[in-house]
Parts: structure tokens; sequence; C-alpha cells
């Protein structure tokens, strides 16, 4: 039972969903209601505002990375640092995914999870953002990229960290992502998962 003083502020932290935060400060629409219908960065970014797109991408992550922070800090002070970091990982992405403050209807976890991510390990972290970033590049298709970057990440906890919990934890996070885009996963099936246009090249004056 001791281990719920971790998982429950984890869970509430979670639950702090930036997107429908940020359009209600920035007098927008709520990011639920409209587009995808999902409440993060890529459906902020469809109102015209990055601004409010970049700050719901910073606060997803920073929630996941703060979560298992001091799980991780206090955990140690107590002999349970494994089993909170962990224990708190998961809270914080299901608070995520099932905001209990927003109706549980959360995002799809992509930017928090890569914030869980760097807390455990910046260079499981960044291994996994590399994978989005060259999947994304080659494809520009973001569900295709975090899906192949959720698909990988338990695979680089095996090798940079070890351990039947890590894994096991991270393998559970890449089961939600999955599941969280199981309508992208149809479409890219079908051939109808739509594509990030590549920048256009300005023109000479």
């Amino acid at each position: 039972m001791f281990i719920m003083f971790f998982i429950v502020p984890a869970y509430l932290l979670g639950s702090l969903s930036f997107a429908v935060i940020v359009s209600r400060a920035f007098g927008l629409p709520d990011p639920r209601s409209h587009g995808s219908g999902n409440p993060g960065a890529t459906n902020m970014l469809r109102t015209g505002r990055k601004s409010a797109a970049a700050l719901t991408l910073f606060g997803d992550l920073a929630k996941g990375w703060l979560a298992v922070y001091l799980a991780r800090h206090f955990g140690a002070q107590y002999g349970v640092e494994a089993l909170a970091t962990y224990g708190a990982a998961v809270a914080v992405f299901l608070g995520h995914l099932y905001p209990v403050f927003f109706g549980f209807k959360g995002g799809k976890g992509v930017a928090t999870a890569l914030g869980i991510l760097l807390a455990i390990s910046p260079w499981l972290g960044l291994a996994t953002l590399l994978t989005w970033l060259i999947v994304f590049g080659l494809t520009r298709t973001s569900s295709l990229a975090a899906l192949s970057a959720a698909a990988l990440a338990p695979v680089y906890a095996g090798y940079l960290i070890g351990g039947t919990l890590p894994i096991f934890a991270l393998t559970l996070i890449s089961l939600l992502i999955f599941w969280r885009h199981r309508g992208n996963i149809r479409r890219l099936l079908t051939g109808e998962e739509g594509r990030v246009a590549k920048p256009s090249a300005s023109r000479p004056k």
C-alpha cells in the first residue's frame, strides 16, 4: 500500500490535460470538440496557434518527466526506487490517457511517454526520439513514427537498462500507445492515413 503514495500523485499529475488547460487560457475551442478530437499538441496546432501547441507539447512532456523524477528521488529515500519509478511511469501515463479531471478523455500519450523515458534515462529517451525523427523524416507520417518509436522503446530499455520491471512497464506503455492509435493503424493499413507535407522551399526574389 505504501507504493500508492507514489502512484496516486503521479496519476493526478498525468490527469492535467495541458491541451484543455492551454486552450482555455488562450480562449480556443476545446481540442476534444474539433479536428481529430485528440487533446494533444498536433490537434492544438490545427487551431493555428503554434504557441498553444508548443505549450501543450512542453506541458505533456514535462509532467511525464516530473512524475518519474520525483518518484525516483523520494522512492530512493525509502528503499523503493525501482518500484516507485516504474509505478509512477505507468500511473502518469494512465492519467494522461484517462484524466480524472477531464471526464477520462485524454490524449494518445506520445509526448508524455517521451518525458517518462527521458526521466528514466536520457539515452533511452534520445534513442526513442531519434527513432521517431528518422521514421517521420522518411514517411512524413506522425502516427507511424510514434508507433515505431513505441515498439522499439522496450527493446532499447532492454539494452540500456535491463531488468524485468523496466521492460514490463515500458512494454505496457507501448501497448497502450498502440491501443490509443488503433484508428491510425486501421488507416495505415488501408493507405488512408494522412501525411504531413514537407515545408515548401522559399522562392528566390
